[in-house]
């Protein structure tokens, strides 16, 4: 069993605890004005890059909260690592490790497979697992899955967006009939997970698609990029991960794929999927939720406060504001205002998982409230409702130029008309097999 990390960040627990003269409080020994995040994090292994760079940047922004602010109205913030090294196995280890900590908040584990794993057990235990970016795209309807929150971009969301873009770069949705897309894939849950959705778009729009794997991790795709030669696509669009990003960069150049034909899905798109690849990643685009950079004021913050204080996560300073880190602190800002608005209905106090995870069916920032809390830029909005636990989110693509990633298109969105439906059939056949009842969201919200 893997043993978590024994970072703890509470300034109360390690003030507490050099007065006893330990190193830290014993595990179950929460105090009543801490809320505690549990991070199955992963910072080994052929993943290690996001693992390293999201939940950085999620520690980053919990430790400025604390610092700045005394944590959330006067709650302290807390947290540990597990390492999971992005195992199924290793995830549920410290699942059921870390949640005999008392004042979970919620689950953030960064996996698909992972997440799946824990769907069942976070709805016994009531307590938010956030999947931003990813996750089971029905988990999107929060009137069946209660406590999953797919947060910001589902997969399907994502590959709608992606096919618009296409679409607008060749002068309009109209001009896709006949064009030819290749989907390259990671061999995992997640990578599969857009599968049935691309063939919907294919239908909608008349192109055709060809959806090719690569085995985990993906460091061999020679076969995979000659048979995308001889297809000669228009665009292959790339669901990679971890090392099988800059790899399928590398083979594509080697067979004279232009990486400008090439755009990324939101787990392709950071400075370490593309710095390894060289020139070959120059023209090379990818959609993302959130922008790279260190201009924005929530990100100079952390800069000056938590790096200068020498209280970073972060090895390498040159990885702040990297895709990576700022998805981190994004997701840390979400986690946090969630906290925030549930403890407006239920105290300024630690609170039980349910209470958060109201927090986070009532997590609405516009435009206004995301530049009050210096991420304007960063990211657009979210509204989550119970009925939506995505919260509209919005995307935008990124190229690289070959130094760094520059962003091409305004924000916009996915089309949720076309989505939705699908994604409440799925819903509904989960609920029927599970035997959940469906919830009335505007029941919920009169009750609340």
């Amino acid at each position: 069993m893997p043993r978590p990390n024994s970072r703890t960040l509470s300034v109360k627990a390690a003030l507490l605890g050099a007065l006893l003269g330990t190193a830290a409080l014993l595990p179950g020994a929460a105090q009543a004005d801490e809320q505690y995040f549990p991070l199955q994090s992963y910072r080994v292994g052929p993943y290690a890059a996001g693992g390293t760079g999201f939940f950085g940047g999620f520690i980053d922004y919990l430790t400025l909260v604390n610092n700045r602010d005394g944590g959330v109205n006067g709650v302290k913030l807390t947290w540990d690592e597990c390492e999971t090294q992005y195992e199924v196995e290793r995830g549920v280890e410290c699942y059921k490790r870390q949640k005999n900590r008392p004042g979970v908040a919620a689950w953030n584990p960064l996996s698909v497979g992972i997440a799946y794993a824990m769907i069942d057990d976070v709805g016994r235990d009531r307590v938010p697992l956030i999947t931003v970016n990813h996750g089971r795209t029905d988990s999107t309807d929060g009137r069946v899955f209660k406590y999953v929150f797919p947060l910001l971009l589902n997969p399907y969301s994502e590959s709608s967006g992606i096919v618009n873009y296409i679409g607008a770069r060749e002068g309009g949705l109209e001009t896709l009939k006949g064009k030819k897309i290749v989907v390259l894939y990671h061999g995992s849950p997640y990578g599969k997970e857009t599968i049935p959705i691309y063939q919907l778009l294919a239908e909608k729009y008349g192109f055709s698609v060809e959806q090719v794997e690569v085995p985990h991790p993906g460091n061999e795709q020679q076969s995979q990029w000659l048979s995308i030669r001889r297809t000669k696509p228009d665009y292959v669009v790339l669901r990679g991960w971890g090392v099988m990003n800059p790899v399928a960069l590398k083979t594509a150049q080697k067979v004279g794929f232009p990486a400008d034909r090439i755009i990324g899905n939101v787990w392709s798109n950071s400075e370490e999927d593309v710095i390894p690849a060289g020139d070959a990643a120059k023209g090379y685009t990818a959609i993302t939720t959130q922008a790279s950079g260190a201009e924005y004021p929530v990100l100079q913050e952390i800069t000056k406060t938590v790096y200068g204080a020498g209280k970073g996560n972060l090895d390498d300073k040159k990885r702040i504001g990297s895709v990576y880190h700022n998805l981190g602190i994004v997701n840390g800002i979400l986690n946090v205002e969630a906290v925030r608005i549930a403890q407006e209905k239920f105290g300024k106090r630690t609170l039980t998982g349910d209470e958060v995870r109201w927090g986070f069916e009532h997590l609405r920032l516009d435009p206004k409230r995301v530049e009050a809390l210096g991420a304007k830029g960063l990211f657009h909005s979210i509204n989550v409702s119970v009925a939506n636990h995505e919260g509209e989110g919005r995307v935008t693509f990124q190229q690289w130029d070959g130094a760094k990633w520059k962003v091409v298109s305004d924000w916009i969105a996915p089309d949720w008309a076309l989505l939705r439906p699908i994604i409440e059939r799925s819903s509904l056949a989960y609920a029927a097999e599970h035997g959940i009842q469906v919830r009335d969201p505007a029941a919920e919200e009169a009750s609340n």
